[in-house]
């Protein structure tokens, strides 16, 4: 595999960074002085903070790195992510869902679970949630190891060491307050070491209209037709007709309202941030905030995957070949930085994909260290201990997880695309705890019994159809198939995953509720309220500009989501 080549300046660039990363977290060390401080940071974080931290957060490797694969592998389909999921589903969070979390003072989504439900449905999540933020750690371990594999020829084993260990200082010394003012700085970067490429990038195809060209031939090549890589809804008829392999049913169900919704409404990691927030109208702004920047991001995630496939096209061998035999669609972006930045440019975009993935790895490991802390140490193990010991758990904790991750980061191998391996983590878990949460914050009748049980058949029936169906191409083991007999195989791994995501929603939502019917709501009215929406009396903000209310700027977004889904018809 060829390495990239920097110059004294892109060295000088990524010394920087660490020395200012590991900085922040040595300064804000001294405001870390009980348990509150290290996992919610005292609840003090300025809204637009928070915001930035609440995107930043998710751009980690499974998007940078994520994204741009799929945008090489799927083409500009890639946008649903954002203009049919994540943003629609960030603002019902902010509008609906904040006032629960914020207001029921929960330190976390599983402590929420437990005030609305019961102890076994909290205990069960808690469980699910930190497997996952293992494996989402991992991921962005494994894109930061392969980035220095590649960049400087280092072995993939000692990369994962170095990550780990970088990410485990900071956030050993500051908690979440370094995490998240770490997100905001590494946002920036981002921004500002992606532009340059994109814009590069373009130029060199010929502009957007060059690219469409060059793109038509990719799709023709691959057997659909032309605009299949450009168009994000024209060829949704059909699942035969687009790279994607689905149809706009599994799409606007599996992806538009299960994954994305379950993911930006349930999710501790991002909700995390938004909790961190000084005040509830804060809290609610926070996701709507984030919402703005984020809808841009197609432009600087999924284009550079684009270009990248079109030049593979023109010139070839861009794109190492994987020990699969297909490209190794993860790598599209390092090598577009490769490719086009000269030095000092080139220090500034490596430097943004590191602090992606240091964002995503420190989001994760933040968020695993407070659910095992609160819900799994403190309710179950050691009950009852002083703060300082919980401190000490959580410092604990955060190695803990970085070990993990290490582990989890070489399962990661296995996947030509990283995206499509995190979204089968979370069609596990949060396909079907999202149905648990619309049922428990809308229909009051929901029973503890209902969700724990719901919850166990919706992750069970996940395992059930994996285990019987398989991508094209693959072979029985993580990937699917491992239950013996292979009874369908889609035509990609994300149409799996779109599909197991949608029986695990579906599963959960109808045993949730035929278990709640069959079973005795064992709270009150008076206990609920706050955590169910006919029993919470409404916000209202008289003295709150409109355009500072949740639901006006929650249209206002939108309305402008709405207008990017039409240009890219």
């Amino acid at each position: 595999m060829p390495h990239i080549h920097l110059g004294a300046i892109d060295y000088a660039i990524l010394i920087v960074y660490f020395a200012f990363v590991l900085g922040i977290g040595w300064v804000l060390r001294r405001f870390v002085t009980s348990s509150e401080d290290f996992f919610l940071s005292g609840r003090a974080i300025p809204a637009w903070v928070a915001g930035l931290a609440f995107v930043s957060a998710n751009l980690g490797a499974q998007e940078v790195i994520g994204m741009g694969a799929s945008g090489a592998k799927y083409g500009i389909m890639t946008s649903h992510f954002y203009w049919l999921g994540a943003i629609p589903a960030m603002v019902f969070v902010g509008v609906f869902m904040m006032p629960f979390y914020y207001g029921s003072k929960a330190r976390s989504v599983p402590e929420y679970l437990k005030l609305r439900f019961d102890e076994k449905t909290r205990g069960f999540n808690a469980l699910t949630f930190a497997v996952m933020t293992i494996f989402s750690s991992g991921i962005s371990m494994y894109a930061l190891a392969s980035l220095l594999e590649l960049i400087l020829g280092w072995n993939f084993n000692t990369s994962v060491v170095l990550s780990a260990l970088i990410v485990l200082v900071y956030i050993f010394l500051g908690g979440l307050t370094s995490a998240i003012y770490n997100e905001v700085l590494q946002f920036f970067l981002i921004v500002m070491g992606f532009l340059p490429l994109v814009l590069l990038g373009l130029r060199d195809v010929g502009g957007w209209h060059g690219l469409v060209a060059k793109l038509n031939d990719v799709s023709t090549n691959a057997g659909f037709a032309a605009g299949a890589w450009t168009h994000s809804w024209k060829y949704l008829g059909s699942a035969s007709a687009n790279p994607m392999g689905v149809e706009w049913f599994s799409l606007a169900m599996g992806l538009g309202f299960v994954l994305s919704f379950g993911y930006w409404c349930t999710d501790f990691l991002v909700i995390q941030r938004a909790m961190a927030a000084e005040s509830m109208p804060a809290a609610r702004r926070v996701p709507i905030i984030a919402a703005v920047p984020k809808m841009l991001f197609p432009a600087l995630v999924i284009l550079p995957g684009m270009i990248v496939i079109a030049l593979q096209t023109k010139t070839g061998g861009l794109l190492p070949i994987g020990r699969d035999g297909t490209p190794d669609y993860n790598l599209a972006v390092p090598m577009m930085l490769g490719h086009y930045l000269p030095s000092g440019l080139l220090g500034l975009g490596l430097t943004a994909l590191m602090a992606s993935f240091m964002s995503g790895m420190a989001g994760n490991v933040t968020a695993f260290n407070t659910v095992w802390t609160y819900d799994l140490y403190q309710s179950y193990i050691r009950p009852g201990a002083s703060d300082r010991h919980y401190l000490r758990m959580g410092h604990a904790a955060t190695v803990v997880g970085i070990l993990l991750s290490m582990a989890a980061a070489y399962a990661t191998t296995r996947f030509n695309n990283i995206m499509d391996m995190l979204q089968l983590v979370f069609a596990f878990v949060n396909a079907p705890l999202f149905a648990t949460f619309l049922l428990g914050m809308f229909w009051r009748r929901t029973t503890g019994h209902g969700a724990f049980w719901g919850l166990l058949i919706g992750t069970a029936a996940a395992a059930i159809h994996d285990g019987l169906v398989l991508p094209m191409g693959a072979v029985a083991g993580i990937k699917g198939g491992y239950l013996g007999a292979v009874l369908h195989v889609y035509p990609s791994e994300m149409a799996q995953n779109f599909w197991t995501a949608i029986i695990a929603w579906s599963a959960c939502f109808l045993a949730t509720i035929l278990i709640s019917l069959a079973t005795r709501q064992r709270k009150s009215d008076e206990e609920l309220g706050g955590l169910v929406y006919a029993l919470t009396p409404r916000i209202v903000e008289h003295d709150v500009v409109w355009y500072k209310r949740p639901a006006a700027l929650g249209v206002m977004v939108l309305a402008l989501t709405a207008v990017l889904n039409i240009i890219f018809w």
